[in-house]
């Protein structure tokens, strides 16, 4: 079990600490339902370290990028960040992952902790015959989220950077919190705005304090990772392992808008027949219309109780204090505000079929 920079920090907070992609993590502080709502409302900070980084450098960078993800990685300039994911052979999403253009030919790769070693053997491969310059820094770097609608008035004093100035999806690499050369970056996987911070494993217990102490008079909490998913849930992000895997294309999965064809990648024939044809099935968002908690891997059924696919993420939305979820149905049963029904045990848990996302930031 690998540890961050920071477990001895959040043991000491009195965080709840269970493993994850192999990682001793926090999962909670106080409770899922106050820390989502602190992200909510405030501000919150998550230590989100165990995911991978990687480094792809030199003249050939470009070239292997666009081979392995799916989105047009020409289209970014230096201090832009691109939503993509990477399709193995057969269609399905090896991972989903965001690319920064840092310099003209270094571009840093964000995955999934639990996909750094298949997402590096991933790569090489592809990379032996291109030769771009790959480094593996996902044990040298940390990453701090913080998050919430007060995150950039919070974090104003830590930084010589205008915050609201950064737009969505875009970085800087600049001074934070007392560490030159950081990357301040304005995503997130929580929908209420703030930022992503990247600095080195020797660095990050500096930063963490200083922006526990710069968020106090704005409410800021640490968050755990069961208040992450609760976020990302009612904003219908996917999670890797749970809504796409190996097995899901990113077509089926509403990933079409990362899916450009416009280049070659991995696989992109069958998926450019695929989106011709049609996908056989599609990922929808429901929400239970009686009381009921759907969970992955329960059935969906239509009104005369036949199968027609299964959840992949659910829980209790603390915002809308409703059941929602995630699941893969046929196409024919995927229309928006169409009935089903979730099998909770021996109940069939009436619910519809709604547009993403279930919560909207007023």
């Amino acid at each position: 079990m690998k540890n961050t920079a920071l477990t001895k920090t959040h043991e000491a907070l009195g965080a709840k600490m269970v493993p994850f992609a192999g990682y001793n993590m926090p999962v909670s502080y106080e409770g899922v339902n106050i820390e989502h709502e602190t992200v909510r409302k405030a501000v919150g900070v998550f230590d989100v370290s165990h995911m991978g980084e990687f480094l792809i450098e030199g003249p050939k960078a470009l070239e292997l990028i666009q081979k392995i993800s799916t989105n047009d990685a020409s289209k970014l300039t230096v201090g832009k960040a691109q939503y993509s994911c990477m399709t193995n052979e057969t269609g399905g999403i090896v991972d989903d992952l965001i690319i920064y253009r840092v310099k003209d030919e270094t571009y840093l790769l964000v995955v999934n902790a639990s996909n750094i070693d298949k997402d590096w053997e991933h790569i090489s491969k592809y990379n032996e015959a291109i030769g771009a310059e790959m480094r593996n820094l996902s044990d040298d770097y940390s990453l701090l989220a913080i998050q919430g609608p007060k995150a950039v008035e919070a974090m104003q004093s830590l930084t010589s950077v205008d915050l609201s100035s950064i737009k969505f999806y875009n970085f800087v690499v600049a001074d934070f919190a007392g560490i030159e050369h950081v990357i301040i970056s304005a995503t997130g996987y929580t929908g209420s705005g703030g930022f992503e911070i990247y600095c080195k494993n020797s660095e990050v217990q500096q930063v963490w304090d200083k922006v526990l102490e710069a968020g106090a008079d704005f409410g800021i909490k640490p968050i755990g990772l069961a208040a992450r998913d609760t976020l990302r849930l009612e904003m219908g992000y996917c999670l890797y392992g749970n809504d796409i895997d190996d097995s899901t294309s990113p077509l089926e999965a509403g990933l079409g808008w990362i899916t450009k064809f416009t280049k070659e990648f991995v696989n992109s024939d069958n998926l450019s027949k695929e989106k011709e044809e049609g996908s056989k099935r599609k990922l929808v968002a429901f929400q239970m219309e009686e009381r009921g908690i759907p969970r992955a891997g329960y059935l969906i059924l239509d009104a005369d109780g036949n199968e027609i696919g299964k959840v992949t993420s659910g829980t209790m939305s603390p915002s809308l204090s409703k059941g929602i979820g995630l699941g893969y149905v046929t196409v024919e049963h995927s229309k928006v505000d169409s009935p089903i029904f979730i099998q909770i045990r021996i109940n069939k848990v009436p619910a519809t079929i709604v547009k993403l996302p279930f919560y909207k930031n007023t």
